[in-house]
C-alpha cells in the first residue's frame, strides 16, 4: 500500500521512465555480452591452431565498443533516473508543504514546530532517496541479473539452474533485514524529529534560556536526546554490519564453491573450456556485485519507507482549517456580530467557554476583560473561524460564520495581534502582504492613519526598508505599528484587537490611541484589553471568568455594580481599597 503511494508520483513521468528502463536494458545487454565475447576469444581463437589475428582485432575492438557503450547509455539513464527522482520529490514537498498550510490551528497546537520542519525537510528528502538511489539500483540490479542469468544458460544450462537456488536466498535475507530493521529506523526517524524540536524551540526562546541561565539544563535535555538518536543509529549499524556485507560474502563463497566443484568434477570425465570456467567465474562477479549494491540500498529503501510513512501520515490528516459550508455566499455589511449560547473545548473534554451570548451592534466596540485563561483569545479565535465552533452560532449580519468564504471573511474582519508577525521582506510588502488590489497609495495612507509614517520616513531606505526575520531589527513597539498599517491597508468592516496598545510606550500608545479612535469609527470593533483604562469608552463591556461571562455593560455601570471589574479598576489604579479587596 506504501510503496503504491509512492509509485503513483511516477505516473506523470512515466514516458521519461519508459525511456530511462529502455537505456538501461540497453546497458545491462551490453556489460552482459562482455564475457562471452572474452570467452569465444579464448576458446575459439586464442588456441595456436585457430589463432586468427583479424578476428582477435575484431574481437577487442567489439569488446571495447561495448565499454563505451556501456559507459554512455548507464550515464544518460543514471540522469534520466535522477532526474524524474528530482521531480517527485519536488512535487511530494509542494504537497506536503500545500497540506500543512490548510491544516487547523488545532494541529498546530499539538504538533511542534521541530518535527513539522523535519518532516518537511529530513524525511522527504529520505523519499527523495528511494527514487534517486534505491529505485533505479534495484531495477538496474535485477535486470542485470536476469541478464546474467540468460548468459549462464546459455554457457551451461545445468549449472546455470544451481543459481536459482541462491535467488530465494538472496530474496529471504533481504526480507529478513527489513522485517528486524523496521522498528530501529521508525525510532531513529522519530529521535531525529524530537532532536529537531528541541532545536528550534531552542533558537525560539534562546532570549528567556540565556536570561533565566537554562543553558546547562538545555544541554543536558539536548544531549539526552541526541544519545537517544545515537544509540538508535548505533542499532541501525549493527544490524547493517551484521545482515548486510558478510552475508553476502558467505553466499558469494557458497557460490564459488559450487561452480569449481562443479567443474573440478565436470573436468574428470570431460574437456573443460577455460573460456566457460572464466565467464561463469566473471558472471558470478557480476552475479553478486548487484546483490551487494541491492544490499546496500536496503538501509536507504528501509529509510524512505519509514520517512514516507511519517509523511503519508502527515498528508492524511483531516484536521483542516474551518471553512466554507453550504452554497451561500454572503457579505459582510454593517458588521452586526452575535454570539448565540457558544460553548467550546480545545481537548474535547475541558471547556474554555461556556454559553457565550453577546451581541455587537454595527460600529459598536466591545471590550472583552478578564483574568488569564478566562477564554478571551478563545472568543477572538472563534470569531477570526480559526476553530470549528462545537456548540451554539456565531453570526455576521444575520448569516452564520461557516457560511462566509475565507476570503470575504478575511479582508472583511481586521485582525491585530499583541505579538505582531513580520515577515522577511521590506516594510511596503509587509502591509501590502502581496495583496495586489493594495496601492502604494493605500500603503502610505494607511500608515499615516495609524502614526507609522513619521518612523518609517526615518528609515534609510523608507517603505523599502528590508526587514530580517521576524522583524528583529524594530522595536515591539514600531512593529506593532506596522501591524496597525497592514490592517488599516484591508479598509476592514469589523476589527479584531488583541491587547493592540500593549507592546507600545506612553507616548506611542496615546498616539495609537487617538488612531484606534477613528479607526473604529464606522466598524464594529471587539477587543480584548488588560488596561482597563483603554476601554473606559467601550460601548459594551464583557468580564469573563472561567469561560463565563460574569458582568456586561458599560464603563459607569460595572463600577457601579462593584463586582468583579470593580475589583479589577481598583487593583489597575492602586487604590487604597486594593488591601481590603
Amino acid at each position: 500500500m506504501l510503496m503504491r503511494r509512492l509509485l503513483r508520483y511516477l505516473i506523470p513521468h512515466r514516458k521519461a521512465l519508459i525511456i530511462a528502463f529502455a537505456m538501461l536494458a540497453l546497458a545491462t545487454a551490453a556489460d552482459v555480452a562482455g564475457p562471452q565475447l572474452v570467452r569465444i576469444f579464448i576458446d575459439d581463437y586464442l588456441t595456436p591452431r585457430q589463432f586468427d589475428m583479424q578476428m582477435m582485432v575484431l574481437l577487442g575492438a567489439g569488446y571495447l565498443v561495448l565499454h563505451i557503450a556501456a559507459v554512455l547509455i548507464n550515464y544518460f539513464q543514471l540522469l534520466s533516473f535522477h532526474k524524474i527522482a528530482q521531480w517527485i520529490v519536488r512535487q511530494l514537498r509542494i504537497d506536503v508543504f500545500g497540506k500543512v498550510q490548510h491544516l487547523g490551528l488545532e494541529f498546530f497546537d499539538r504538533t511542534p514546530g521541530g518535527s513539522l520542519v523535519s518532516r518537511i525537510t529530513n524525511d522527504t528528502e529520505a523519499v527523495k532517496e528511494l527514487f534517486v538511489s534505491v529505485l533505479s539500483t534495484f531495477v538496474q540490479n535485477i535486470v542485470l541479473m536476469i541478464g546474467i542469468l540468460v548468459g549462464l544458460f546459455i554457457l551451461d544450462a545445468r549449472l546455470a539452474a544451481l543459481y536459482m537456488i541462491l535467488a530465494p536466498v538472496i530474496f529471504g535475507l533481504m526480507w529478513f533485514y527489513r522485517k528486524v530493521s523496521s522498528k530501529v529506523f521508525h525510532l531513529s526517524r522519530e529521535k531525529l524529529s524530537q532532536l529537531n524540536a528541541r532545536l528550534n524551540e531552542s533558537i525560539q526562546g534562546m532570549t528567556i534560556i540565556q536570561a533565566f541561565h537554562q543553558e546547562k539544563r538545555m544541554r543536558k535535555e539536548f544531549g539526552q536526546t541526541n544519545e537517544e538518536h545515537y544509540q538508535a543509529g548505533m542499532k541501525r549499524l549493527k544490524i547493517n554490519g551484521l545482515l548486510l556485507r558478510p552475508m553476502v560474502d558467505l553466499l558469494y563463497i557458497f557460490g564459488l564453491m559450487l561452480i569449481l566443484s562443479f567443474f573440478g568434477v565436470e573436468s574428470l570425465t570431460t574437456y573443460v573450456q577455460v573460456g566457460v570456467v572464466y565467464a561463469f567465474l566473471n558472471y558470478l562477479d557480476r552475479f553478486f556485485e548487484p546483490v551487494n549494491q541491492m544490499m546496500f540500498r536496503l538501509a536507504q529503501l528501509q529509510e524512505a519507507l519509514v520517512a514516507s510513512e511519517r509523511v503519508f501520515a502527515l498528508l492524511d490528516q483531516d484536521r483542516y482549517a474551518p471553512t466554507q459550508e453550504g452554497n451561500d455566499d454572503p457579505a459582510v455589511g454593517e458588521g452586526l456580530i452575535e454570539f448565540k449560547d457558544v460553548t467550546f473545548s480545545y481537548d474535547g473534554s475541558k471547556p474554555v467557554l461556556k454559553n457565550i451570548s453577546f451581541v455587537a451592534k454595527p460600529g459598536q466596540t466591545v471590550a472583552l476583560v478578564g483574568h488569564t485563561g478566562s477564554g478571551k483569545s478563545t472568543i477572538i479565535n472563534l470569531l477570526m473561524r480559526f476553530y470549528s465552533i462545537e456548540q451554539g452560532e456565531i453570526t455576521i449580519d444575520g448569516a452564520p460564520l461557516r457560511s462566509f468564504s475565507d476570503e470575504e471573511l478575511r479582508s472583511r474582519l481586521g485582525l491585530v495581534l499583541q505579538d505582531p508577525f513580520l515577515f522577511v521582506g521590506d516594510v511596503k510588502q509587509n502591509i501590502r502582504l502581496h495583496n495586489e488590489k493594495i496601492s502604494d497609495k493605500a500603503i502610505y495612507e494607511a500608515a499615516k492613519f495609524v502614526q507609522a509614517d513619521a518612523f518609517i520616513q526615518k528609515l534609510p531606505h523608507g517603505y523599502d526598508e528590508p526587514i530580517g526575520e521576524r522583524g528583529a531589527t524594530f522595536s515591539s513597539g514600531q512593529r506593532q505599528l506596522l501591524s496597525f498599517a497592514r490592517t488599516m491597508a484591508l479598509n476592514p468592516k469589523i476589527l479584531v484587537l488583541d491587547e493592540a496598545t500593549a507592546s507600545v510606550d506612553t507616548e506611542t500608545e496615546e498616539l495609537i490611541q487617538a488612531a484606534l479612535e477613528k479607526m473604529r469609527r464606522g466598524r464594529t470593533t471587539i477587543a480584548i484589553a488588560h488596561r482597563l483604562s483603554t476601554i473606559q469608552d467601550a460601548d459594551l463591556i464583557l468580564v469573563l471568568h472561567r469561560g463565563e461571562i460574569v458582568e456586561r455593560g458599560t464603563h459607569q455601570e460595572l463600577l457601579a455594580k462593584q463586582g468583579l471589574y470593580h475589583k479589577m479598576y481598583l487593583l489597575q489604579q492602586g487604590s487604597v481599597e486594593t488591601t481590603a479587596v
